[in-house]
């Protein structure tokens, strides 16, 4: 199975559909589209009752074109490629190169297959779809489309490379408003490919998503920063707020030295301390680094000093609480 290739030699995560999810696919619109046209042709036989024959296969024929032609027409459209059989089924319908489909896509794959689907029972599109590399029928072939799967499993999912370490933070007042999904799709493909493409290919596709995301934010890339490495780094940076809009602070709230919360005296604190100053770093809430004191043999009972008590007085558990005075 092979994934969808671009014009410009980016391989997408795209999985063409087979024939088997497809025609279960279809299989579910039909009989949400045939209900849909028996219960309105019923109330049409009663409403149109008192007319004449001429009148009557008129509104017969302009029901069949618009619910059975119109319908798959426009939800295709509407949901950009998603059919109720579609999004039961994981599959949805894009262009060739791999970008959302319009009217005209969706008019031109449904006009086909009034023919390939309706007339000939699907033997037509069954035939087609069963000749074609990828899945196609003649509908798809016309309208310049492919229909794919859309939920993959999560182990084939490729992850974006981090940017460069001193590129993180450089985009946080960047404005990401006006950047299309289907920018930050490609944005995102060639993230995932680059080491896949020829250097000279992947350098040039770099650079025409670096300008089109500059023509969107409005806001050129520091200097002698790369093509690519300004990509990673907005993406990385557009990641960070969405994972900011979903935890929100949640995610540091209550840990101690966090958000002024007080660490522990005793205990985990001082370990957390040791730890801290042996790097020579600073942690919020902790106070000044220290030096690490010695690890006490297992088999004895250290006691705790407090530096303030008597160096005879052995110091109450370490709780957390300091002793009363």
């Amino acid at each position: 199975m092979s994934d969808v290739v671009t014009g410009d030699a980016v391989v997408l995560g795209l999985q063409p559909a087979r024939l088997p999810s497809r025609a279960l696919a279809v299989l579910i619109d039909l009989v949400v589209v045939w209900a849909v046209y028996l219960l309105v042709t019923l109330g049409l036989a009663v409403a149109t009752a008192s007319l004449d024959e001429a009148a009557v296969t008129a509104v017969s024929i302009a029901s069949f074109l618009l619910i059975l032609v119109g319908a798959p027409i426009a939800v295709e459209t509407l949901s950009h490629g998603r059919s109720l059989g579609k999004l039961a089924c994981g599959l949805r319908v894009v262009r060739d190169d791999g970008g959302p489909i319009r009217f005209r896509h969706a008019l031109v794959r449904g006009a086909m297959g009034v023919v390939e689907i309706l007339m000939t029972f699907g033997v037509v599109a069954c035939v087609a779809s069963l000749v074609s590399e990828r899945g196609r029928r003649l509908g798809d072939v016309f309208a310049g489309t492919l229909v794919v799967r859309e939920r993959i499993p999560a182990a084939r999912a490729l992850a974006v490379p981090p940017p460069p370490p001193w590129l993180v933070g450089r985009f946080a007042g960047l404005d990401l408003s006006a950047v299309p999904e289907s920018l930050w799709l490609e944005i995102r493909q060639y993230l995932t490919r680059a080491r896949e493409l020829d250097p000279a290919v992947g350098r040039q596709l770099a650079e025409r998503l670096a300008d089109e995301l500059v023509a969107r934010t409005g806001t050129p890339p520091p200097p002698g920063v790369p093509a690519d490495a300004y990509l990673a780094g907005v993406v990385a940076e557009r990641q960070t707020r969405e994972a900011r809009r979903a935890f929100g602070s949640a995610g540091v709230a209550g840990v101690p030295g966090a958000a002024g919360v007080p660490g522990p005296v005793g205990g985990a604190g001082a370990a957390v301390s040791g730890a801290v100053g042996t790097s020579g770093m600073t942690a919020p809430g902790f106070g000044p680094p220290v030096a690490p004191s010695p690890v006490a043999s297992p088999a004895a009972a250290p006691l705790v000093v407090s530096p303030v008590a008597d160096a005879q007085e052995p110091a109450a558990p370490a709780t957390g609480f300091a002793p009363p005075a």
